[in-house]
């Protein structure tokens, strides 16, 4: 069961991560309730994800790794909740910088500051990179033997902050992502990627595709991010559809609604080393605790989603 804090929806809620593809997706989702919303933005950073916003969004200023750019203006808003969502470096190219560690200092002076002007509801983000290579459907019981830097700090952030939640009397909760996809999302992921490449006349190269992979639409997460610091639910949650898809089905499919003629190079690349060739998210904890389940079915998330695309190179 959803928890409000009142009739009226009118939770103050700061945000960080707005600019990014899930936290635009979850400013949208807000504005639409009629809530008043702060996003923590980095001055310099990309906001085109949020031009379409119905009215323009409250916006504190300030890098998370230099706390006094904005914990003056966080003590001024007063948060009932915070969904922290901001991450540097979640490209596959950086998950092993050492920055990643920089994110962990970061969320909990965040998390301090929130404490400080008096919030007592905190979600943050984490990911499904926690656990490791599995070969199953992963609970948020799986052990967690996390292989990259990114992984590491995602799991460092939330064990901190839990007993900082814990000594602090702060309701405190984890959402584990697996992989989504939708409109905005980074040209570099897979999804993307072989949209781009089709809708451009190239041949997307690819590995043989053969993982079984839960992949779930933006919308859907952002969703459940708002469940989530709606409820009074504390612990980790696993997000994704539930539902792993052989990868090469995905892909193929949306290779149809591009132009079903076009190659596809399949086996054109190697595995990494490291790949994991089964993603499942078992999702029974947050709609246990929220109500909430994924409502974009795939075939349709794919088609809005290529068709977004479509209309960006239309541009």
């Amino acid at each position: 069961m959803v928890t409000l804090i009142n009739g009226t929806g009118q939770r103050r809620i700061l945000l960080t991560g707005g600019s990014g593809f899930v936290g635009a997706a979850v400013a949208h989702q807000l504005a639409a309730t009629g809530r008043t919303v702060a996003l923590l933005l980095r001055a310099n950073g990309d906001r085109s994800r949020l031009k379409s916003l119905p009215a323009p969004p409250l916006i504190i200023e300030g890098d998370l790794t230099q706390p006094g750019s904005w914990e003056r203006k966080i003590a001024d808003f007063r948060p009932d909740a915070v969904a922290h969502l901001a991450w540097r470096g979640v490209k596959g190219k950086d998950r092993d910088n050492r920055e990643q560690c920089d994110n962990v200092t970061a969320s909990l002076r965040l998390h301090d500051a929130a404490v400080a002007a008096g919030c007592r509801r905190f979600v943050g983000l984490g990911s499904q990179a926690e656990y490791g290579p599995c070969s199953a459907r992963i609970d948020e019981s799986v052990p967690t033997r996390p292989t990259t830097l990114y992984g590491a700090s995602k799991l460092s952030t939330y064990l901190m902050l839990d007993r900082l939640a814990a000594k602090d009397a702060v309701s405190f909760a984890w959402l584990r992502l697996f992989s989504s996809y939708g409109p905005g999302d980074d040209p570099s992921w897979l999804i993307p990627y072989i949209t781009s490449e089709l809708l451009s006349g190239r041949r997307p190269k690819l590995t043989a595709a053969e993982q079984m992979w839960d992949y779930i639409h933006v919308d859907d997460v952002a969703a459940g991010v708002i469940a989530l610091c709606d409820s009074d639910a504390t612990g980790v949650f696993n997000i994704g559809s539930g539902k792993a898809v052989p990868l090469r089905d995905i892909i193929s499919a949306v290779r149809d609604l591009v132009d079903p003629t076009l190659p596809v190079g399949f086996g054109e690349l190697p595995y990494r080393p490291d790949q994991v060739m089964h993603l499942e998210a078992d999702i029974t904890a947050l709609s246990a605790a929220t109500g909430w389940r994924p409502k974009v079915p795939l075939e349709i998330g794919l088609r809005y989603t290529v068709e977004w695309y479509r209309g960006v190179l239309r541009e």
